[in-house]
Protein backbone atom coordinates (compact mmCIF):
# COMPACT_ATOMS: atom_id res chain seq x y z
CA UNK A 1 0.00 0.00 0.00
CA UNK A 2 1.36 3.07 -1.00
CA UNK A 3 2.33 5.85 2.02
CA UNK A 4 0.53 8.73 1.61
CA UNK A 5 2.69 11.92 1.60
CA UNK A 6 2.97 14.51 4.56
CA UNK A 7 1.48 17.32 3.57
CA UNK A 8 1.31 20.47 5.56
CA UNK A 9 -1.30 23.43 5.99
CA UNK A 10 0.14 26.81 7.05
CA UNK A 11 -1.91 29.64 7.54
CA UNK A 12 -1.01 33.19 9.28
CA UNK A 13 -3.16 35.27 11.83
CA UNK A 14 -2.08 38.75 12.79
CA UNK A 15 -0.71 40.74 9.54
CA UNK A 16 -2.92 43.19 9.56
CA UNK A 17 -3.81 44.78 13.36
CA UNK A 18 -1.78 47.85 14.58
CA UNK A 19 -0.12 45.94 17.59
CA UNK A 20 1.14 42.19 18.61
CA UNK A 21 2.53 39.66 16.99
CA UNK A 22 1.93 37.75 13.46
CA UNK A 23 1.22 34.02 14.24
CA UNK A 24 1.74 31.56 12.08
CA UNK A 25 1.16 27.49 12.16
CA UNK A 26 1.65 24.80 10.15
CA UNK A 27 -0.01 21.46 10.82
CA UNK A 28 0.09 18.03 9.37
CA UNK A 29 -3.04 16.34 9.58
CA UNK A 30 -2.89 12.32 10.31
CA UNK A 31 -4.69 9.98 7.68
CA UNK A 32 -6.60 8.00 10.29
CA UNK A 33 -7.62 10.63 12.40
CA UNK A 34 -10.27 12.75 11.13
CA UNK A 35 -11.40 16.06 12.50
CA UNK A 36 -14.81 17.01 11.78
CA UNK A 37 -16.23 20.53 11.43
CA UNK A 38 -13.08 22.37 10.29
CA UNK A 39 -13.56 25.52 8.09
CA UNK A 40 -11.66 28.09 7.50
CA UNK A 41 -11.29 29.87 10.95
CA UNK A 42 -13.15 33.38 9.56
CA UNK A 43 -15.97 31.71 9.60
CA UNK A 44 -15.95 30.07 13.27
CA UNK A 45 -17.42 31.33 16.03
CA UNK A 46 -14.78 32.23 18.74
CA UNK A 47 -16.25 29.30 20.84
CA UNK A 48 -16.40 27.18 18.07
CA UNK A 49 -12.48 27.86 16.91
CA UNK A 50 -11.26 27.21 20.95
CA UNK A 51 -13.27 23.88 20.60
CA UNK A 52 -11.47 22.80 17.50
CA UNK A 53 -7.90 23.78 18.73
CA UNK A 54 -6.90 20.87 21.27
CA UNK A 55 -8.92 18.30 18.93
CA UNK A 56 -6.11 19.60 16.40
CA UNK A 57 -3.15 19.45 18.83
CA UNK A 58 -4.27 15.83 19.97
CA UNK A 59 -4.98 14.57 16.35
CA UNK A 60 -2.78 15.75 13.91
CA UNK A 61 0.42 14.09 13.16
CA UNK A 62 2.52 17.09 13.60
CA UNK A 63 1.78 21.02 14.21
CA UNK A 64 3.60 24.19 15.05
CA UNK A 65 3.00 27.33 15.90
CA UNK A 66 5.30 30.76 15.48
CA UNK A 67 4.94 33.98 17.03
CA UNK A 68 7.09 36.81 15.02
CA UNK A 69 7.10 39.66 17.57
CA UNK A 70 6.86 43.21 17.15
CA UNK A 71 10.31 44.37 16.88
CA UNK A 72 10.90 41.85 14.07
CA UNK A 73 8.10 43.15 12.57
CA UNK A 74 9.16 46.62 12.28
CA UNK A 75 12.83 45.41 11.16
CA UNK A 76 12.15 43.30 8.27
CA UNK A 77 8.20 44.44 7.48
CA UNK A 78 5.30 42.53 8.14
CA UNK A 79 5.41 40.35 4.54
CA UNK A 80 9.06 39.46 5.23
CA UNK A 81 8.04 38.39 8.89
CA UNK A 82 5.14 36.72 7.89
CA UNK A 83 7.62 34.66 5.46
CA UNK A 84 10.15 33.91 8.28
CA UNK A 85 7.48 32.65 10.11
CA UNK A 86 5.82 30.00 7.87
CA UNK A 87 9.54 29.06 6.88
CA UNK A 88 10.13 28.56 10.60
CA UNK A 89 6.70 26.77 11.52
CA UNK A 90 7.62 24.40 8.63
CA UNK A 91 11.31 23.60 9.59
CA UNK A 92 10.22 22.74 13.16
CA UNK A 93 7.58 20.14 11.99
CA UNK A 94 8.23 16.41 13.10
CA UNK A 95 8.21 14.43 11.23
CA UNK A 96 8.96 16.94 8.72
CA UNK A 97 6.20 17.98 5.88
CA UNK A 98 7.02 16.38 2.65
CA UNK A 99 4.74 18.93 0.67
CA UNK A 100 4.08 21.83 1.60
CA UNK A 101 0.56 24.38 1.10
CA UNK A 102 -0.35 27.52 1.71
CA UNK A 103 -2.52 30.02 1.79
CA UNK A 104 -2.22 33.08 -0.29
CA UNK A 105 0.12 33.60 -3.32
CA UNK A 106 3.65 33.54 -2.52
CA UNK A 107 5.75 30.98 -1.04
CA UNK A 108 9.13 31.72 1.32
CA UNK A 109 12.29 30.30 -0.03
CA UNK A 110 13.19 28.75 2.65
CA UNK A 111 10.81 26.03 3.06
CA UNK A 112 12.55 22.81 3.34
CA UNK A 113 10.20 20.73 0.26
CA UNK A 114 8.16 21.44 -2.37
CA UNK A 115 5.61 23.99 -1.61
CA UNK A 116 2.37 25.62 -3.16
CA UNK A 117 0.62 28.64 -2.47
CA UNK A 118 -3.13 28.35 -2.88
CA UNK A 119 -5.31 31.47 -2.82
CA UNK A 120 -8.37 30.89 -0.68
CA UNK A 121 -6.76 27.99 0.36
CA UNK A 122 -8.09 28.34 4.44
CA UNK A 123 -11.67 27.37 2.14
CA UNK A 124 -10.66 24.65 0.36
CA UNK A 125 -7.84 22.08 2.03
CA UNK A 126 -8.11 21.03 5.05
CA UNK A 127 -4.44 21.12 6.49
CA UNK A 128 -5.16 25.02 5.75
CA UNK A 129 -7.82 25.39 7.63
CA UNK A 130 -6.32 23.97 10.74
CA UNK A 131 -3.18 25.99 10.41
CA UNK A 132 -5.76 29.34 10.41
CA UNK A 133 -7.62 27.97 13.66
CA UNK A 134 -4.49 26.93 15.81
CA UNK A 135 -2.96 30.36 14.33
CA UNK A 136 -5.75 32.27 14.95
CA UNK A 137 -6.58 31.28 18.55
CA UNK A 138 -3.41 31.38 19.44
CA UNK A 139 -2.58 35.24 18.69
CA UNK A 140 -6.22 36.19 20.29
CA UNK A 141 -4.90 34.42 23.31
CA UNK A 142 -1.50 36.07 23.03
CA UNK A 143 -3.56 39.70 22.80
CA UNK A 144 -5.90 38.53 25.32
CA UNK A 145 -2.73 37.99 27.61
CA UNK A 146 -1.45 41.48 26.50
CA UNK A 147 -4.85 43.25 27.63
CA UNK A 148 -3.64 42.32 30.98
CA UNK A 149 -0.24 44.16 30.74
CA UNK A 150 -1.29 47.31 28.87
CA UNK A 151 -5.20 47.49 29.89
CA UNK A 152 -5.75 51.03 28.61
CA UNK A 153 -5.93 49.68 24.83
CA UNK A 154 -8.87 47.22 25.37
CA UNK A 155 -6.21 44.20 23.58
CA UNK A 156 -8.89 41.71 24.14
CA UNK A 157 -11.92 43.34 22.07
CA UNK A 158 -10.45 44.60 18.98
CA UNK A 159 -7.13 41.96 19.15
CA UNK A 160 -4.91 45.02 18.14
CA UNK A 161 -7.06 45.98 14.64
CA UNK A 162 -7.36 49.50 13.82
CA UNK A 163 -10.80 49.58 15.67
CA UNK A 164 -12.19 53.35 16.80
CA UNK A 165 -11.68 52.37 20.08
CA UNK A 166 -8.34 51.62 19.74
CA UNK A 167 -7.29 54.43 17.30
CA UNK A 168 -8.57 56.57 20.34
CA UNK A 169 -6.71 54.67 23.04
CA UNK A 170 -3.13 55.03 20.89
CA UNK A 171 -4.36 59.26 20.90
CA UNK A 172 -5.11 59.23 24.29
CA UNK A 173 -1.80 56.77 26.01
CA UNK A 174 0.23 56.78 22.72
CA UNK A 175 1.94 53.32 21.61
CA UNK A 176 3.05 50.85 24.25
CA UNK A 177 5.83 48.27 22.97
CA UNK A 178 3.62 46.17 21.70
CA UNK A 179 2.51 48.54 18.86
CA UNK A 180 3.88 48.08 15.81
CA UNK A 181 5.85 51.52 14.94
CA UNK A 182 6.32 50.21 11.03
CA UNK A 183 2.77 50.74 10.72
CA UNK A 184 1.61 54.52 9.58
CA UNK A 185 -1.78 54.99 12.15
CA UNK A 186 0.99 54.42 14.69
CA UNK A 187 4.23 55.74 13.19
CA UNK A 188 2.26 58.82 12.89
CA UNK A 189 2.20 59.13 17.18
CA UNK A 190 5.63 59.08 17.04
CA UNK A 191 8.65 61.59 17.62
CA UNK A 192 9.67 62.80 14.37
CA UNK A 193 12.87 61.52 14.44
CA UNK A 194 11.88 57.67 15.39
CA UNK A 195 8.84 57.32 13.17
CA UNK A 196 11.45 58.21 10.47
CA UNK A 197 14.12 55.37 12.04
CA UNK A 198 11.34 52.67 11.30
CA UNK A 199 9.41 53.89 8.23
CA UNK A 200 11.47 51.79 5.33
CA UNK A 201 12.17 48.62 7.30
CA UNK A 202 14.77 46.20 5.49
CA UNK A 203 13.34 44.07 2.74
CA UNK A 204 15.29 41.01 2.39
CA UNK A 205 14.76 38.57 -0.68
CA UNK A 206 12.63 36.01 1.42
CA UNK A 207 9.77 34.72 -0.79
CA UNK A 208 9.78 33.30 -3.99
CA UNK A 209 7.58 33.97 -7.15
CA UNK A 210 3.96 34.32 -6.61
CA UNK A 211 2.89 30.84 -7.69
CA UNK A 212 -0.66 29.78 -9.32
CA UNK A 213 -3.16 28.60 -7.03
Amino acid sequence: MTRRLRIAGVDEAGRGPLAGPVVVAAVILHPRRPIDGLDDSKKLTEKRREALYPRIVEHALAWRIEFVEVDEIDRVNIFQATMLGMARAVQALAPAAERVLIDGNHVPRAMPCPARAIVGGDATEQAIMAASILAKVARDRAMVALHAQFPDYGFDSHKGYGAPTHLAALLAHGPCVHHRRSFAPVSRLLPAAVSDAVAEPATADLFAEPLPA
